[in-house]
């Protein structure tokens, strides 16, 4: 359904008012949407410091359990490792890399010793990396206290952020678009049709 689509001399005034809009609701909800993200990333940084006692103990089991923690790692060395670099670096495969971050899987058709040995030099890598300004702990080889891991959770959390902070805020910005376009339609008298019932409606218009 064409909206203003033969109506040139609005377009203009639609896109001011587009952008206007989109300003509005940036300043409006965006942080808290970082925030919100930053909370629950530092969580999930906690869990994996409390798995890998505090990154003194990095294993290639810990990683083939929980693959998704690679980011994390990245982030917690100085300077933070970016994925390529990572590659490089170690001297491992960028699949291995790429199914870790992006998929959180191991590559099903690696073999179980080409596996191990690109995970132990991960860990050898993450660990000879690890930024000790916010893990004081390592250096001085000593337990940490609770508020030495929430800050260095913390640091990390934002560093995954910023790393993330364009896909975070469109993301939301995606919902926010979708939502109002439920709203315009639906003040209009369309319904919304649910996937599979579309399916349904699809498949007798085509047999029928």
């Amino acid at each position: 359904m064409p909206v203003n689509l033969d109506k040139p001399h609005l377009w203009k005034s639609d896109v001011a008012q587009s952008v206007d809009q989109y300003n509005q609701w940036f300043l409006q909800f965006a942080p808290a949407t970082y925030r919100a993200t930053r909370v629950k990333v530092t969580s999930e940084v906690e869990s994996m410091l409390q798995r890998t006692n505090n990154l003194r103990s990095i294993t290639p089991q810990e990683l083939k359990d929980h693959p998704g923690i690679l980011f994390a790692l990245r982030m917690s060395t100085a300077p933070p490792i970016a994925r390529d670099r990572l590659v490089g670096l170690a001297g491992i495969g960028k699949n291995l890399v790429g199914k870790m971050e992006l998929e959180r899987i191991i590559p099903p058709r690696m073999s179980a010793v080409q596996l191990n040995s690109e995970l132990e030099k991960i860990c050898a890598l993450v660990m000879r990396l690890a930024d000790v300004d916010i893990f004081p702990w390592l250096a001085e080889k000593r337990e940490p206290t609770k508020e030495e891991v929430y800050r260095g959770a913390t640091i990390v959390a934002d560093r995954l952020c910023g790393a993330q902070a364009d896909p975070i805020v469109r993301n939301a910005q995606e919902q926010r678009q979708l939502a109002l376009i439920k709203q315009w339609l639906e003040q209009r008298g369309y319904a919304d049709v649910q996937r599979r019932r579309l399916r349904s409606i699809l498949r007798t218009d085509l047999y029928s």
